[in-house]
């Protein structure tokens, strides 16, 4: 028997997330490396759940309240070799290949600041993560003043040539 469910990832504003899956003990050790390897200063907190032994939620960070979130949300969700990154003052985009990178890494669900919905099915045996719902649906094709608007946004938050 298998049971469908959702669960809201919820974190503090002007945030993004980074969620995935990942295995070993020491997986939230090496992504706090790659996190403050890869941004001088960086704020963050970091969840990985275990998936045997102990099974507990391991946290790690550089900012005891997204630590804090991590670690509930993750807890909340209940999914083995999960991992979640709640980031401030950086952007997916900035960490995201040492990420990827960092061996233990599985799988990249999303990389966001849009709302997220993870969807799990349960059995005996526990939660899995079936995929996630990452932000709203889209609402056409973009126009030329729609993509005049994404360069001018893009400029804005430096990531094109002014």
């Amino acid at each position: 028997m298998v049971e469908i469910g959702i669960e809201k990832i919820d974190f503090p504003e002007g945030c993004n997330i980074i969620f995935g899956q990942c295995h070993f003990i020491r997986s939230a050790e090496h992504l706090y490396s790659a996190l403050v390897e890869s941004v001088p200063g960086i704020k963050f907190g970091l969840a990985f759940a275990e998936a045997s032994g102990d099974c507990l939620v391991r946290c790690e960070g550089s900012d005891p309240e997204l630590k804090a979130a991590a670690g509930r949300e993750l807890a909340k969700i209940g999914a083995g070799h999960t991992f979640l990154i709640i980031l401030r003052n950086a952007f997916p985009i900035n960490v995201l290949n040492a990420v990827k990178h960092t061996s233990e890494v599985a799988n990249i669900f999303c990389a966001t600041a849009n709302p997220v919905q993870v969807v799990l099915a349960r059995t005996e045996q526990g939660r899995g993560v079936l995929g996630v719902i990452d932000g709203s649906s889209n609402k056409g094709i973009e126009t030329d003043a729609d993509a005049a608007k994404r360069r001018e946004f893009l400029k804005k938050i430096g990531y094109s040539p002014q």
